[in-house]
């Protein structure tokens, strides 16, 4: 007795269970903070500062540090990202978006 496979088509797949496009950007949002934020560390790292030494600069905890590298970029307060970079002998520059008008609202110095 054989047995015979069925074979469905990709597209009849997903047709059955399409792409939940909100998910699909909160998880690339995520994957990009978390990629800022490993940039972050890269920097602390390559002038040889460690998490509580920073955090010791910043006058904030260490799991502070730790969070803030680990992608919680969001649930910071540009003050304290603010800190964090200038801290590290850097400066920050926030810009605002209105399609393809760009305001500056806090020039580095």
């Amino acid at each position: 007795m054989s047995t015979k496979t069925k074979t469905t088509a990709w597209s009849d797949v997903r047709a059955k269970r399409p792409v939940d496009q909100a998910a699909v950007a909160e998880h690339v949002a995520r994957m990009e903070a978390e990629e800022r934020a490993y940039r972050l560390r890269e920097i602390r790292e390559e002038q040889g500062v460690t998490q509580k030494e920073l955090a010791d600069r910043m006058a904030i905890t260490q799991p502070t540090i730790s969070a803030l590298e680990a992608g919680n970029l969001d649930r910071s307060g540009l003050a304290t990202l603010k800190s964090y970079v200038e801290a590290l002998g850097g400066t920050v520059e926030v810009t605002a978006t209105f399609g393809s008008r760009k305001l500056v609202l806090s020039p580095h110095e």
